[in-house]
């Protein structure tokens, strides 16, 4: 009888993480930087300020496995600045470096203790820390098609993300 090989959740999360994180970067360098203050709408965000988040997410990694809780009325989450692409790229790699260091260093039994959203009383979500990292990770893709909306509103080509786009036709 041939030997069964099991995949634990900790060998398929940095995989995933590198995964996103080329095309992520890929996403982010076509940021010209004249365009941070542009938004496609007054109720969306700039895109600087959707980009820093996109660069920020792989960072809820680490936050996730190192502590119980984000209390917006307790730690009010501040962007960190940037003024161009090169800084944004420096954020993402800095990011992206501490989520695969948080998951190198984690357990299985790391994932399971619960972490809570919130602004003071008011309680966003109660999740398990292995949903807050496949939230980071959803999170990431998601704003990251939503940033592919404002390029191409500003008629700039599109990478692939997992697959060709209309502008690159290759894998």
């Amino acid at each position: 009888m041939p030997e069964i090989q099991t995949l634990s959740v900790l060998d398929l999360l940095p995989k995933e993480l590198a995964q996103e994180a080329e095309t992520t970067r890929k996403m982010l360098s076509r940021i010209p930087d004249d365009k941070y203050d542009w938004q496609p709408h007054p109720k969306s965000m700039t895109i600087k300020q959707l980009a820093t988040h996109i660069a920020d997410l792989p960072s809820w990694i680490t936050m996730a496995l190192n502590t119980d809780e984000l209390d917006f009325s307790a730690q009010p989450y501040t962007p960190t600045e940037v003024k161009n692409t090169a800084e944004l790229l420096q954020i993402l790699e800095k990011s992206i470096a501490s989520g695969t260091e948080s998951l190198s260093k984690a357990t299985e039994e790391d994932l399971l203790p619960t972490w809570t959203l919130r602004d003071g009383e008011q309680v966003y979500a109660v999740y398990t820390k292995y949903e807050v990292i496949r939230h980071a990770l959803s999170q990431l893709i998601h704003h990251r098609a939503q940033l592919g909306v404002y390029l191409r509103l500003l008629n700039i080509p599109i990478p692939g993300s997992y697959g060709p786009s209309a502008d690159e036709m290759n894998f």
